[in-house]
């Protein structure tokens, strides 16, 4: 493991050479605020690990729960990205100061549209296996880009049309096959339907103002939801030169989460 551990921090060097280059020892220690935004299907109980360890280290990290998701009775009907990404805006609202906006998933297209709309308050801005649409993109729209995901076969839809449900005996190996015994009761024990109706949202994003905030990508190598050939896709489309890799399935908060932490950290400097 630490081996492994190693080569990651290796790699992570190499590409900070394209992106943030600070290497003044009291920028590096100065704490920041992460704001942690989970993805589909999952809630903040996914960040537990990542949060302490970013903690321990002085920082302040606010984990958001996105409406109809873990405990929020928010009803689907009314749900979009507008107002997914108006919480995430009303969590930064309560911050002195900038952030590191963390989204996972289908929260990239989340903290995309927040970028778009409160620029100025967003340091970094970083995805993790997330989508990342470009303008007049929805996430509908890049999932049904990806032939090498293996998400759609094993969705399920109301019969409203307002919820999609993963097929039970998938549920794991689609999100955490990496992970432990424990990980996986994890995801199946907070598992809930997702709402089906932001999927279906455009974003619409300006060079001024998304275009204008730094942006770090860190790719998950094993997954089978947002595929790997989809993440470059993006990475390219966006011009984001700071691209780290992992060797994880799609949740590597859960599979790996003192290398997550790691990258963070290291983004953070």
């Amino acid at each position: 493991m630490k081996k492994t551990i190693s080569s990651l921090l290796t790699a992570v060097f190499a590409f900070t050479a394209f992106g943030f280059n600070s290497t003044d020892e009291s920028t590096n220690s100065k704490p920041q605020t992460y704001v942690l935004v989970h993805g589909a299907w999952q809630s903040p109980y996914v960040w537990d690990t990542v949060r302490t360890n970013l903690e321990k280290k002085g920082n302040h990290v606010i984990v958001v729960e996105l409406p109809a998701h873990g405990t929020d009775a928010t009803p689907v009907h009314i749900l979009s990205i507008n107002a997914y990404r108006d919480k995430v805006i009303e969590a930064i609202s309560n911050v002195d100061g900038k952030v590191i906006l963390v989204g996972h998933s289908m929260a990239g297209a989340v903290v995309t549209a927040v970028a778009e709309s409160i620029p100025s308050r967003i340091t970094k801005l970083v995805y993790i296996g997330a989508f990342l649409p470009a303008s007049g993109q929805s996430i509908g729209d890049l999932a049904m880009s990806d032939p090498d995901s293996k998400l759609g076969p094993s969705l399920v839809e109301s019969a409203d049309r307002l919820t999609l449900d993963v097929k039970a005996d998938q549920l794991t190996n689609l999100f955490i096959a990496d992970g432990n015994a424990s990980v996986k009761q994890k995801i199946i024990d907070n598992y809930r339907a997702e709402p089906a109706i932001p999927f279906g949202d455009k974003i619409i994003v300006t060079e001024k103002n998304f275009g204008s905030v730094q942006k770090a990508y860190i790719k998950t190598l094993q997954d089978v939801v947002i595929s790997p050939r989809l993440q470059s896709q993006m990475i390219a489309n966006a011009r984001i030169t700071t691209v780290f890799e992992v060797n994880t399935s799609h949740s590597p908060f859960l599979s790996q989460p003192e290398t997550v932490s790691d990258l963070l950290l290291q983004i953070g400097k």
